[in-house]
């Protein structure tokens, strides 16, 4: 019986896919990713923040993962390598701690309209929403009339 050399980035037993060109879109929206088997991808940044290898939404097994919901308006700022297994996005909502890696990537491009409409359901099922959450304005409170004054305006008396 022969061993084989098993590279971590590959554990599963697929190919390594490699990319030839990873491109942000200029309203910062969409990662295009095209591999080496001329796979090309078109990956929306909500799609890739919800998705995110990171423990925050993964967890740290399968029972873990979280359905994150609100990010239907986020940004990517900035894709960083990370050595040549992967890249680090870095999002509007300041969350930057998953690694993609190229396999990653490519399943998620590869398996999109499947993972998408598993996302939508989950939302549904929770009661969450692609949309982010607005808070509203605290209303304004009228200075106090006749009362003490700290001399503020702060209307506490």
């Amino acid at each position: 019986m022969t061993q084989q050399a098993v590279d971590p980035h590959t554990a599963s037993g697929a190919p390594e896919r490699w990319p030839t060109e990873i491109r942000l879109a200029g309203d910062k929206r969409t990662l295009h990713v095209a591999f080496e088997d001329g796979g090309r991808f078109a990956l929306p940044a909500e799609y890739l923040r919800v998705s995110s290898p990171s423990a925050e939404v993964q967890g740290h097994s399968p029972a873990e993962r979280k359905v994150i919901g609100g990010k239907r308006d986020v940004a990517i700022l900035k894709v960083e390598p990370i050595g040549n297994y992967a890249v680090k996005l870095t999002f509007d909502d300041m969350h930057d701690t998953g690694l993609f890696g190229w396999g990653y990537l490519y399943d998620l491009g590869r398996e999109y309209r499947n993972r998408w409409a598993t996302y939508l359901s989950e939302l549904e099922e929770r009661g969450l929403s692609r949309d982010p959450v607005r808070r509203s304005a605290k209303p304004a409170v009228p200075p106090s009339e006749g009362g003490g004054n700290c001399g503020s305006g702060c209307g506490c008396h």
